[in-house]
């Protein structure tokens, strides 16, 4: 892979003394950052003469002959051109991998002459990302890889976002509309938009973020299931019962958490009968973020407490389908609280 990164961020302003390569893969999976990076990208590709645009959406079934019809056609007028390509699910198919594949070759490491090729992706797994076509892609690109901006990153990336326009606010207030914001980071740009529109330069208060900013928070099972096992019982809590409030189906609320215990106590039986902790995290293909994760819950909750959950997620499971169980609640959302909380207030060892 061409390891060299364009300096894209819209803040603060691209220098545009550098020539734009062939091909540029801009991937992440923040829909917001891959739109600023892909116009930030398109106003530097405009000030080197990429004055002519051609934008395609790309999936299995699509045409790729188009793409390198409009590479190859030239323009009336002798401009350059810039051609967009995204493929919005990863997934180009057969026909497209090998066009991609031809792409790559074509622009493999030279600099942008009258054609500037852009190719959008989702952040690809592990598998995907190790296949042919996308191992030549990344390998001919200048790639733009965005970061995923998660609970921890998200106070210091709106802390970024309104030093831009002159503004600042406190830890409290920080961590206020962290909680409002939560998992949609387009809301929080454009709640931090409207902040810069409501006050002006200078800190703003707790109050008047309560008062300009809605609760757009958007829950989530994936979010359930992280904080569950970072053992953030409160933030848990409040995803789980946003989760309710907005109608979620309970069975996949628990097939998020009880998948994710399963897994968990396979491992933890694993390593019990000898087998590296490391080698038990592949074989479940748990891998980054989310390995990190489990290793952090597997040293908080005790082995015992692995095996209740899985009989407690169980349980759920009959409550959900309206079987009683003693000793449970009749409530199966009471009982997805109880369950999730088994294991994120555990601090056991």
């Amino acid at each position: 892979m061409n390891d060299r990164t364009l300096p894209l961020s819209p803040l603060p302003p691209l220098p545009a003394n550098e020539p734009l390569p062939a091909l540029v893969v801009i991937t992440g999976s923040e829909p917001l950052l891959v739109l600023e990076a892909g116009d930030a990208l398109r106003v530097r590709a405009r000030e080197q003469g990429f004055t002519e645009q051609h934008r395609f959406v790309m999936d299995a079934r699509s045409d790729w002959q188009q793409v390198f019809g409009a590479a190859s056609s030239g323009s009336l007028f002798g401009d350059k051109q810039m051609v967009e390509v995204s493929i919005p699910g990863g997934k180009p198919g057969k026909t497209g991998a090998t066009a991609i594949e031809t792409l790559a070759t074509q622009c493999a490491r030279r600099p942008a002459g009258d054609v500037l090729t852009v190719v959008k992706l989702p952040a690809l797994d592990r598998t995907t990302r190790q296949s042919r076509w996308a191992s030549a892609l990344f390998d001919a690109a200048s790639v733009v890889s965005l970061p995923e901006i998660g609970r921890q990153g998200l106070p210091g990336w709106i802390g970024q976002r309104l030093a831009a326009q002159q503004q600042k606010m406190g830890t409290d207030a920080l961590q206020w509309l962290t909680d409002r914001v939560e998992g949609n980071l387009l809301a929080a740009y454009q709640e931090i938009q409207k902040l810069g529109l409501l006050y002006p330069a200078g800190d703003i208060t707790l109050t008047q973020c309560q008062s300009a900013v809605l609760n757009v928070a958007r829950y989530d099972v994936f979010a359930l299931r992280d904080a569950m096992l970072e053992g953030d019982a409160a933030r848990m809590l409040r995803v789980l019962r946003g989760l309710r409030a907005e109608g979620e189906a309970p069975p996949l609320v628990l097939w998020a958490m009880a998948e994710e215990i399963r897994t968990l106590d396979r491992i933890n039986r694993a390593t019990q009968q000898g087998q590296p902790l490391g080698a038990a995290m592949k074989a479940n293909r748990l891998f980054g973020a989310r390995e990190q994760r489990a290793r952090a819950a597997l040293g908080r909750v005790s082995s015992a407490r692995w095996r209740r959950a899985v009989a407690h997620a169980h349980d759920v499971d009959r409550l959900i389908k309206g079987i009683g169980v003693p000793g449970r609640l009749t409530d199966a959302w009471h009982e997805l609280e109880r369950l999730g909380m088994s294991i994120a207030a555990s601090r056991s060892g």
